[in-house]
């Protein structure tokens, strides 16, 4: 009888720690400033979080800009003579503009006034416009950056936690995207 106990408490114990993993962090009081891929909170303050459905249907009414602040692997400075540098693609959600980069708990002023500007172009400088913020599941740089663009006085922002990969896992079409250009061929760090 015993060994039954605990064999059935041992069957148990994985979903009891997938349980505990599960949990939602709070939201803390700043920017998120390290590792990025980690569980988020489950809410974010002054902000509206959207389901995969509830996404996709501001989407289909073409009823907000969508964001992805998704981070871009830079040239690396010391690649030898010669070599074919090739960015990687990006597949998001169709007509989002990406603004890579955007979502580091410390941005460059360079790297602001790129998010600026990119918000300017996307809600044709309407700051009640709805702004629909996502990157991918688990990914702060989205929390951070929908944070951030409440700061700027935008008053209808929406975060999308699930992002490209809950997109994806409901069967919804992702495009091949490229970043929004950034002025002068901007070089300097995100952060």
């Amino acid at each position: 009888m015993r060994a039954a106990l605990a064999g059935l408490i041992l069957a148990a114990f994985p979903f009891v720690v997938s349980t505990f993993a599960q949990e939602k962090p709070p939201e803390p009081e700043g920017y998120r400033m390290e590792d990025y891929r980690a569980p988020v909170p489950a809410t974010l303050a002054g902000v509206r979080v959207l389901t995969t459905a509830e996404a996709e249907a501001i989407w289909r009414a073409n009823a907000g800009a969508f964001i992805d602040v998704m981070p871009r692997a830079p040239k690396p400075q010391n690649l030898p003579e010669g070599t074919i540098w090739r960015d990687q693609p990006r597949l998001n959600i169709p007509g989002s503009v990406w603004l890579p980069d955007t979502g580091y708990g410390k941005l460059a002023g360079v790297t602001e006034d790129y998010l600026r500007r990119g918000l300017v172009r996307a809600t044709a400088g309407n700051n009640a416009a709805l702004v629909v913020i996502y990157c991918l599941a688990d990914c702060w740089m989205s929390w951070n950056a929908a944070k951030r663009i409440l700061t700027y006085g935008y008053s209808n922002v929406a975060w999308y936690p699930d992002g490209t990969d809950g997109w994806e896992r409901a069967g919804l079409a992702l495009a091949e995207s490229h970043p929004e250009p950034r002025t002068g061929g901007e070089t300097a760090s995100p952060r």
